[in-house]
């Protein structure tokens, strides 16, 4: 069985950026909601502050977004390598 490289890398990309939009609008509602966690993932992505502001969240969906699609691709591309018929 062999993955679909572009199903998954976009599977991963409205994943992962997902995440990361419903981290972030929960964490402008509810205060120190996820608060850990987005600053995990500002040490992680340069130019994203775990800060609470709209731009930011922006900022940290479209990291999250590529993140994930560079992440899913060469999951899929790798898992295809290793899962070839003879390998």
């Amino acid at each position: 069985m062999k993955f679909n490289t572009k199903a998954l890398a976009l599977t991963s990309a409205i994943l992962w950026g997902l995440a990361m939009l419903v981290m972030g609008v929960a964490n402008l509602i509810w205060g120190n909601y996820g608060r850990q966690f987005l600053q995990t993932m500002s040490s992680v992505y340069p130019g994203y502050h775990a800060t609470r502001s709209i731009a930011e969240v922006v900022i940290g969906t479209i990291y999250g977004t590529v993140d994930g699609l560079i992440g899913g691709a060469v999951f899929a591309w790798l898992y295809n390598q290793f899962a070839r018929p003879g390998a």
